[in-house]
């Protein structure tokens, strides 16, 4: 019955995506249609009367109309919703807060309707049929997948509205569905625990020989799932010889009794486990499920670095990018596998881009979709059914090609995220190519980096903190540090010009294992969820990695003079 349902729910999902695929053809008038439909149904609330979304008849004077606003324009509103005031932002009642992981700047309220959840279902659904047509050409077959997402709410508003991470929300609003798709029980997510999230995830999930795909929102959490299988093999081998929940989990009573009602002992497949654990002295993804056939993870962005340890755990299974999301709405959805250019989801905003010759403009000129060119940045712009008007979430994004009529984009960095010691504006997209060309020349897997500026100088140097994967060894670091100081002199060319007249030599920092999973439990502690944790790449706080022991530091020939 589970397979039947999983098969009936991917033709659905190739239908919705063949309409999708239709209205790519008419991008200009999907748009036009989406925010004429959108302007009617929230006149009336406060937000419309107080901007006049009734008088507004074309684009144009949509576009002169409505000022671009950052957040920080929607938060008074928010706050109000929060306190349980209606037909503030959206005429539909807000049903779910979505609070932003705040790991990249100040955390944000993002109301959420049943409306705007009919959007994401929809792109969810469109994303599912190009997954599924995608893999069939590759002799690859879609089915059960791992998932790891918390289902846990953050609490409630003194309005009685709940709140909670993105992902909380629309797996509980939709739990029937995408219940369905899941190779563990909707009840291993509830645990708050991370790591006995996973546990329970992952020993559920090992019952499951013929699964077909792992999800999470980054690459990195993919990477943590892995080295949780790895480290608790033998653990989860024994609860699955025996039929035990391992008595150390730190899960409350009624959800212990909830997953023991649907646990047993699966010894031949323990027997199997354990056979792979001792020929090959570790259990992989790609070892314990053999049939595995994609990995979906957000492409774009800081992705490549931790992408280029994947064939460790997956060998070449396929990466597919899923979609392009936010707290704050859907912005693309991925057409293939293996593929960082995504298509404009234009049926669930209505989209504006910002040309990088208007960013610093006080009233900055907009293109369209339908206008804007390959191969240039730009910042995105959106307006959609969670109450926000050409909402400035500060992403920016490269247009690389187009899919009919709407544009193929991958997201490149979030603007303000930039590291300067001078004024060369180094942004996470440079700092990540360089790094992963690094790991590529010195076949040099990384833990993780992290680039800062040194305290107390001006011009300040970069410090380029790295911690090395176990077992691994760096016999010539400042030949590495060499290397990267020439690769992003060719990356950021203002870096380049710079060098070494403005910007001081950069230095090398060697920190001990663990260093970043110490960070990470900051970032856990300050409140950010485990399953939206996003590592800064760069960072111009100084005191962001304090604490942490380095092991070596190393400078160039001209830095030791």
């Amino acid at each position: 019955m589970t397979n039947f349902l999983v098969s009936l729910l991917t033709t659905v999902a190739r239908q919705v995506k063949d309409n999708f695929v239709h209205k790519t053809c008419q991008t200009d008038a999907v748009q036009e249609q989406f925010l004429r439909k959108l302007l009617r149904a929230y006149q009336n609330t406060e937000f419309g009367r107080e901007y006049g979304l009734s008088d507004i008849k074309t684009i144009e004077q949509f576009q002169k109309q409505i000022p671009i606003l950052p957040y920080s324009s929607y938060e008074p509103y928010t706050e109000r919703i929060a306190r349980g005031e209606t037909n503030i932002l959206t005429a539909d009642p807000v049903v779910y807060l979505a609070i932003t992981s705040g790991s990249t700047g100040k955390k944000k309220t993002i109301p959420t309707t049943r409306r705007s959840q009919n959007v994401v279902r929809a792109a969810t659904l469109t994303s599912i049929g190009f997954l599924s047509e995608a893999l069939a050409r590759q002799k690859l077959q879609f089915g059960k997948l791992l998932v790891t997402n918390s289902v846990e709410l953050g609490g409630r508003t003194s309005g009685g509205i709940s709140y909670g991470p993105a992902s909380t929300g629309v797996l509980r609003m939709d739990k029937r569905l995408y219940k369905q798709f899941f190779a563990n029980p909707y009840e291993t997510l509830q645990p708050g625990d991370s790591l006995t999230r996973h546990y329970v995830c992952l020993l559920f999930a090992l019952r499951e020989v013929s699964m077909r795909g792992m999800i999470a929102n980054f690459p990195m959490l993919i990477l943590r799932t892995s080295n949780y299988l790895e480290r608790y093999s033998s653990d989860l081998i024994r609860d699955l010889e025996q039929g035990t929940i391992a008595p150390w989990l730190e899960l409350k009573p009624e959800i212990r009794a909830l997953l023991e009602q649907q646990w047993s002992a699966s010894p031949k497949r323990a027997a199997q486990l354990q056979a792979i654990l001792k020929s090959e002295g570790r259990l992989t993804p790609k070892l314990v499920w053999p049939n595995l056939s994609f990995i979906a993870a957000a492409r774009g962005g800081t992705s490549d670095f931790y992408f280029e340890r994947f064939p460790t755990y997956f060998g070449d299974t396929p990466i597919f990018g899923a979609a392009y999301s936010s707290a704050e709405g859907m912005f693309s959805i991925y057409p293939d596998i293996n593929q960082d250019g995504s298509v404009l989801a234009i049926e669930s905003s209505f989209f504006e881009f910002i040309p990088e010759d208007q960013w610093e403009a006080e009233h900055p000129k907009t293109l369209l979709a339908t206008e804007v060119q390959p191969g240039k940045l730009y910042r995105i712009l959106m307006t959609n059914y969670n109450g926000f008007y050409r909402y400035d979430i500060g992403d920016v994004v490269e247009v690389v090609g187009f899919y009919e009529q709407a544009p193929l984009i991958v997201f490149r960095y979030r603007r303000g995220g930039l590291l300067s010691s001078t004024s060369e504006k180094t942004t996470e997209f440079h700092a990540t190519q360089v790094m992963q060309a690094l790991q590529q020349e010195f076949g040099l897997p990384l833990e993780d980096f992290c680039i800062t500026l040194s305290e107390n100088e001006f011009p300040a140097h970069y410090l380029v903190n790295i911690e090395l994967a176990t077992g691994q060894v760096l016999n010539n670091p400042q030949a590495f540090l060499a290397s990267f100081d020439s690769k992003l002199k060719q990356i950021n060319l203002y870096y380049g010009s710079k060098r070494p007249d403005q910007v001081p030599a950069p230095r090398l920092r060697i920190l001990e294992p663990g260093s970043f999973a110490i960070v990470r439990q900051r970032q856990l502690q300050r409140g950010v969820p485990d399953s939206q944790l996003k590592f800064p790449h760069i960072s111009e706080d100084r005191n962001f990695l304090a604490g942490l022991r380095v092991e070596q530091e190393v400078r160039l020939p001209e830095d030791l003079v």
